[in-house]
Parts: C-alpha cells; sequence; structure tokens
C-alpha cells in the first residue's frame, strides 16, 4: 500500500511539473514529451532520450491519447 501512494505522488508532481510547463495538468510530462517526440518536437526528443535511457521505451509506455487538450506549450 505504501507503494502506490508513492507512486500516486510521483505521478501527481509529474503533472504538476507538465502543467508549470504550459502543458495539460491532467496529463504527465512522460506523456507529453513523448508526443512532441513523435511530432518531431526538439524538447521531445531530448527529454525522451534520457527517459528512455532510465526507462526503455518509456515515453510510448507513457503516453495518454485522451490527455491534452488543455495544454498551451502549441496553443497559447
Amino acid at each position: 500500500m505504501i507503494r502506490r501512494y508513492i507512486l500516486n505522488v510521483l505521478i501527481a508532481l509529474d503533472q504538476v511539473a507538465n502543467a508549470v510547463l504550459r502543458g495539460d495538468p491532467d496529463e504527465t510530462l512522460s506523456s507529453a514529451a513523448g508526443k512532441a517526440r513523435n511530432a518531431g518536437r526538439r524538447w521531445g526528443c531530448l527529454l525522451c532520450r534520457v527517459l528512455d535511457w532510465i526507462d526503455p521505451d518509456h515515453c510510448n509506455k507513457a503516453i495518454e491519447h485522451d490527455e491534452g487538450r488543455w495544454s498551451l506549450r502549441e496553443h497559447g
């Protein structure tokens, strides 16, 4: 149970980081980076390279196709 609690807190911090960086507050930074990489955006390619080195295929596994519509990175 403590393990799940820690994972939930880490996911929440990940979402906060994405929101601070003008992303959708309900999407993780890893998901946003995976989408950005797939769209050819440099920041996504760089971040996914680091994350995938730590956890192979991390960005692809993290992509949330139903999130991201509230991102301000591309719209504002």
